[in-house]
């Protein structure tokens, strides 16, 4: 942890630009996010929210602004004022602070769920295999799968699967978990085991940052939500007065349509049953 560190919070954004040719993706965003704390991305498909995540794991290049882990300024160091990249090793190094959990589980399918989770420890840290499997069946034991530690991704659910993904990010003690709508791909009934295992991760004190459409889970966990669309942070605050009582228009058709989508969901599945 460098001193800057400790002058300014865990993920600091400053003025954030990406554009894929010419679409302006991020136009000017600013977040920061303390250590400890839990901020939900809200906003419609398109607004930047993933693309912000994928910004801060280095995985996509910004244009211009800043972005600040633990202090350390992702992808660049700064040198009289001006930016130069690091070199890709740097950059490995940097990401290996950060576990990332994605809209699909990509797993290894030719290895089981432990093997999935020893994997980056022992092949990135060079770990000793003992010591780096005694901590993966904790996680395992973490996430509820305990029992699964030999089962390949094909044997398991989409919750299942998704849990082991969970575990494998946090298998390299990252100071920060990014989660890119963990549960869209999932059926209904297995969204709330994923959930779970996350609120346990933010009642245990992890940084995160998470895009969901899962408002009960957002007013509920989150210390923060922020609201986005077009690019741009529109609003943000304490989540129970955001999705409650929001005060930009934007940011009232988002959830409204949102409530709409699922009392239309709620409805189909109460007359599938009668």
């Amino acid at each position: 942890m460098t001193s800057s560190a400790r002058t300014m919070p865990l993920v600091h954004a400053v003025n954030v630009h990406k554009a894929f040719g010419r679409n302006e993706v991020l136009k000017g965003i600013d977040i920061d996010v303390d250590e400890g704390e839990v901020v939900c991305l809200l906003g419609p498909s398109g607004s930047g929210k993933t693309t912000f995540l994928r910004c801060i794991n280095q995985l996509e290049d910004i244009q211009a602004g800043r972005i600040w882990v633990d202090g350390d300024l992702a992808g660049y160091t700064e040198k009289n004022g001006k930016l130069h990249r690091l070199k890709d090793k740097q950059v490995a190094a940097q990401r290996r602070e950060i576990g990332m959990v994605f809209q699909r589980f990509n797993l290894f399918p030719h290895m089981t769920a432990l093997e999935n989770v020893m994997e980056a420890p022992v092949k990135v840290q060079g770990r000793k295999k003992a010591e780096v499997r005694a901590e993966a069946l904790a996680l395992l034991d973490t996430v509820g799968l305990s029992d699964k530690e030999s089962a390949y991704p094909a044997q398991l659910s989409g919750g299942q699967q998704q849990r082991v993904a969970i575990a494998r990010a946090l298998a390299m003690k990252p100071k920060l978990m990014l989660f890119d709508e963990p549960t869209s791909a999932l059926d209904p009934e297995l969204v709330g085991e994923v959930l779970q295992v996350m609120r346990d991760l933010a009642a245990q004190g992890m940084t995160m940052i998470v895009v969901t459409h899962e408002m009960a889970f957002a007013r509920d966990v989150a210390d923060r939500v922020v609201f986005m669309d077009g690019g741009v942070v529109v609003e943000q605050g304490d989540p129970k007065t955001v999705i409650n009582n929001p005060q930009h228009n934007r940011t009232k058709a988002f959830l409204s349509r949102l409530r709409s989508e699922h009392e239309q969901v709620a409805a189909a599945a109460r007359d599938l049953v009668v």
